[in-house]
């Protein structure tokens, strides 16, 4: 399933910067840092040192953020191959996880080969999958009436939906924090807006009758834990019943009306969008309405949870002072050009992407050509549907021959903005919205 590469490039650069992200600015390119500022001082020595490794001088040096890694180093890994996939860098074969480089991301709607991969089991064997025999059970303390359907009777009994729903890992972005935290090193590419067709959570649960008691709901999938233990779950999380009996929480089929892809899901999966992807559960096999927060695996702590308060960088939180990842913050990705590209100065350069904000919406996208200095407001499309991700478009001109960064930073409806640096550290290093930067190069 997976072609791994025979000699991977190094990362030594990343590795510097998530030991110490100041050292590395002083020993790679002379640079001291301004803690008050968050700014770094270039000598003329260290800025010949940082525009020779980006090969073009740097207009707006003496304005970039210290502790950052340049742009034109975000992405140097070669993609691997995935059933069924295009272009996605694997960070994990056991179990696969897999992100899609930011300009494959471009498409209004994600097609199937650009849908990222976040597993924590064992898929179940593909050949072995039949959905005509395929069951979804419906039980609980808090359900009245247990009852198990076939696909084909949630389709005859249930009004069908679509519609566009945004994914994004709750870890999407871990690869900024320092010190970094454990788990996949996402960078930006663990976020997807694909269609999804199916019925409604609310309709199905009613049928089988939602008692007063019922606070959550919990899922529980055809996986397998990685030990190969039967007895052992890979995941099982869920979501309060408010959040479940939403219009636009589905129990899904068909992904871009078309089958579900094999690693997203198929033939059934759960979708509840604006939460952290791993509420969305995949083989969905059955759905517990519980008289309590679900126990399953990995909603306990730290798993899926951040503190409740601010901490420093490093501390170790007691698990009585996590809270549970609810709706994703506000974030934007900017999809076209692809970082890295040459562009000639006398020309405006169009730049485009997506933006979206957990069960909010997106109330304005900004961009940047000098590290944060200046914003530009650019135009935002409104989302198709609640929890779709929005578009946005705009043209930038640059003063002068160099190296730029492009930061996207985008706010939504009650006025939270995108950071520029990392946020808050947190122990499991989830929830970076960090703006989203690419490398330009004017000539």
């Amino acid at each position: 399933m997976v072609l791994k590469k025979d000699n991977p490039p190094s990362r030594g650069i990343h590795e510097l910067y998530a030991q110490d992200a100041s050292k590395a600015d002083k020993l790679l390119w002379g640079r001291e840092t301004n803690p008050l500022a968050r700014r770094g001082f270039l000598t003329k020595g260290s800025l010949l040192a940082m525009s020779a490794a980006v090969g073009a001088a740097i207009p707006f040096a003496y304005l970039m953020p210290s502790g950052l890694i340049p742009a034109a180093f975000a992405e140097d890994e070669e993609p691997f191959t995935l059933e069924g996939k295009d272009g996605l860098i694997v960070l994990n074969d056991r179990p696969v996880n897999a992100e899609t480089p930011a300009h494959l991301l471009d498409d209004e709607i994600t097609p199937a080969k650009h849908m990222f991969v976040r597993n924590n089991g064992i898929p179940p064997v593909k050949e072995k999958i039949d959905p005509n025999t395929w069951k979804l059970e419906i039980a609980g303390e808090a359900c009245e009436n247990p009852t198990s359907f076939t696909i084909s009777e949630l389709k005859e009994k249930f009004k069908t939906h679509t519609y566009q729903l945004q994914i994004e890992c709750g870890g999407n972005g871990r690869s900024e924090f320092v010190p970094s935290a454990s788990g996949n090193q996402w960078t930006t590419g663990a976020v997807a807006c694909p269609t999804f067709t199916g019925v409604r959570v609310r309709d199905v649960l009613e049928s089988c009758g939602i008692k007063d008691n019922a606070v959550y709901i919990g899922y529980y999938g055809a996986d397998t834990h990685l030990s190969g233990d039967p007895n052992k779950q890979p995941i099982s999380r869920g979501v309060p019943i408010k959040k479940a009996v939403q219009d636009e929480s589905l129990i899904a089929w068909a992904m871009n009306d078309e089958d579900i892809p094999y690693l997203n899901g198929y033939p059934l999966r759960l979708v509840c969008s604006g939460w952290p992807g791993s509420v969305s559960g995949k083989w969905l096999t059955k759905i517990v309405v519980r008289d309590q927060v679900h126990d399953g695996k990995k909603m306990e702590s730290p798993s899926y949870r951040v503190p409740k308060h601010p901490v420093a960088p490093g501390t170790e939180v007691p698990k009585e002072d996590m809270q549970i990842i609810e709706s994703m913050p506000v974030k934007s990705l900017v999809t076209f050009p692809k970082s890295g590209i040459n562009h000639e100065l006398a020309k405006p350069l169009a730049v485009r992407g997506h933006a979206w904000a957990g069960d909010f919406q997106v109330a304005k996208v900004e961009v940047s050509n000098d590290f944060g200095a200046t914003w530009k407001m650019v135009k935002l499309q409104a989302p198709v549907n609640k929890f779709a991700w929005q578009h946005w478009r705009t043209e930038l001109t640059f003063p002068e021959i160099g190296y730029y960064e492009v930061w996207a930073k985008a706010t939504d409806r009650k006025g939270r903005a995108q950071p520029m640096v990392v946020p808050d550290w947190n122990p499991k290093g989830y929830l970076n919205n960090a703006c989203h930067r690419i490398a330009v190069q004017v000539v």
